[in-house]
């Protein structure tokens, strides 16, 4: 069962800092590259942040760079998605995703499209209040 599960979305104030965690089974930490997606009511899915399967680059999406960071925690077979100063605009439902990789050619690449995606968690809801 490759299926990723989210946990750790709430409810917090502007300006809070969150922490989403994402556990997957181990051999998808050894050759998955991994992202975090999130969709609001009425919005379409959109990228949030993303990392290499061989863990080294990472991307995000305007909004949140210099407020969210990609972690891997191989020890723990865990994604994290740290959140700080967090806007009402960040409210969303938190989605993590797997996509089957290991190759040498694309170690350094980051999906940033949903559809490359082969593994998707439940999801994980986020909401800020104003």
């Amino acid at each position: 069962q490759m299926q990723p599960v989210e946990s750790g979305g709430g409810l917090v104030q502007a300006g809070d800092s969150l922490r989403l965690s994402c556990t997957a089974p181990a051999r998808a930490f050894s050759s998955h590259a991994m992202g975090w997606f999130r969709q609001a009511p009425g919005k379409t899915r959109e990228f949030v942040a993303g990392v290499s399967w061989i863990g080294k680059d990472t991307d995000y999406v305007d909004s949140v760079k210099d407020r969210f960071t990609i972690v891997r925690d191989i020890g723990k077979n865990t994604l994290y998605l740290e959140m700080t100063s967090l806007k009402p605009e960040d409210a969303a439902v938190y989605f993590c995703a797997t996509k089957i990789d290991g190759e040498f050619k694309t170690r350094s690449h980051v999906y940033t499209s949903a559809s490359s995606y082969d593994f998707w968690g439940p999801g994980t809801q986020v909401t800020v209040s104003s």
